[in-house]
């Protein structure tokens, strides 16, 4: 969200840059809405001093002993017309923040322009995509041959995507999931976070999904809680309402939860396998920076990212966004991409933005030094990683003639196994 302020002053040149990313801001209409609010607000205050000042008359003439009953009156409907209008500009003001809750950020000055996800810039490669000397197989035909999951199962319980993982199928989830938390508590720096599974509608609007993004949420019927999509909605809103202190900043969390989405608008793609699910494993990095150091910790989370693919010897490309294909809530976004040889392409395994002051003014989240004045902090957050896509990359990429598949050294500790053959 936009300070209001800002907002106001600086209309056209914020349209200019939300045309950018293909959304359409109707100026004269917050204008018109601006200029009611004025307008009502004006007169209110107008009546209020023609009132005082009536009052005052009235006063003299009572003390002279002359009727004043009509000009008693007329005070007192200058009064109830004054109240009126400034009920008026509350509910005005109030139209005018619910409008420009569904606003999107502007996207940050590096942002490449363009329409869609072909509009995309690649900033760098690693690693190469294994040789195969046979057909590689996709992870839904692989996952099942081995025994390591089921999709069969999984529809009879609940539904179209969603997968039950079996025997080391199941271990290697558990075990990925063990991996990232210990690298980046360890060596990244990162604070362990294991917070709720649902959240209530303040903490959504706090990180933007509502009110706009509702339909991508599963409600909890006759509450106001939704099962959360990301741990980016919980542990962003550890600090909602908070002061922070500027010195300690960056701040920096991880946290392992499952994740819960509708995919609404999502038909039709990657309906196969486990790339696109209703129910999935991740974890997630969050940070809250000062605003001019912000940039530089959205290098450093999307390099944490990255480092585990490496330690996986997972062969990916990081992608920055156009301004078409990015979140709404942020300025400047990342997208990893990891290579999955049954597919012959690279899919999306994190996303990293800046939000910059867009949630923190939402969630009310400021941070200030000794007795200088406090400001919004920028908030960042990131996918270290998402589990089942690193699951079904590691089957992908280290599957062998015998359909077996090899352990990534860097999980052997927490497998205790160099190979996956089955079910045990």
């Amino acid at each position: 969200m936009y300070d209001l302020s800002f907002f106001r002053q600086n209309m056209d040149a914020i349209a200019k840059r939300l045309a950018d990313r293909g959304f359409v801001l109707d100026v004269e209409a917050y204008r018109k809405l601006d200029a009611e609010r004025r307008a009502a607000l004006t007169e209110s205050e107008q009546l209020k001093a023609e009132r005082n000042a009536e009052s005052m008359e009235i006063g003299k003439l009572k003390k002279a002993g002359q009727d004043t009953s009509e000009r008693q009156q007329k005070v007192r409907d200058m009064g109830e017309r004054a109240t009126a209008l400034e009920t008026k500009a509350t509910e005005l003001d109030d139209q005018y923040k619910k409008l420009l809750a569904g606003v999107p950020n502007a996207p940050h000055e590096s942002v490449p322009t363009g329409k869609s996800e072909h509009d995309n810039v690649e900033v760098r490669k690693w690693g190469t995509p294994p040789a195969f000397a046979f057909e590689p197989k996709a992870h839904w035909d692989l996952g099942p041959q081995l025994g390591i999951l089921d999709f069969d199962r999984a529809a009879k319980i609940t539904g179209a995507r969603f997968a039950v993982y079996m025997g080391l199928g199941a271990k290697l989830e558990r075990a990925l999931i063990n991996f990232m938390l210990d690298v980046h508590t360890e060596q990244h720096g990162y604070t362990e976070v294991l917070p709720p599974f649902i959240a209530n509608k303040d903490s959504f609007y706090g990180t933007g999904q509502l009110p706009k993004f509702e339909a991508d949420l599963f409600h909890l019927e006759n509450t106001d809680y939704y099962l959360i999509p990301t741990a980016e909605v919980p542990v962003t809103n550890l600090h909602r309402d908070e002061t922070l202190d500027l010195d300690t900043l960056p701040v920096k969390y991880c946290s392992y939860t499952p994740c819960f989405r509708s995919e609404a608008g999502s038909y039709g793609r990657d309906v196969r396998g486990i790339i696109r699910q209703h129910q999935f494993q991740k974890v997630e990095l969050v940070k809250f920076a000062k605003p001019e150091t912000s940039y530089d910790e959205l290098e450093a989370l999307t390099r944490d990212a990255e480092d585990i693919l490496q330690r996986l010897g997972l062969a990916y490309r990081t992608m920055l966004l156009c301004t078409g294909d990015m979140g709404a809530s942020s300025a400047k976004t990342y997208d990893i991409e990891v290579w999955l040889p049954g597919q012959n392409a690279y899919k999306e395994i994190s996303s990293c933005s800046n939000f910059e002051a867009f949630q923190a003014r939402r969630a009310s989240i400021r941070a200030k030094s000794g007795k200088g004045k406090a400001e919004f902090v920028h908030t960042l957050n990131g996918s270290g990683l998402a589990v089942g896509r690193t699951w079904l990359a590691i089957v992908e990429n280290y599957q062998q003639a015998d359909g077996s598949v090899v352990v990534p050294e860097a999980l052997r500790p927490y497998l205790g196994t160099d190979v996956i053959r089955g079910v045990r």
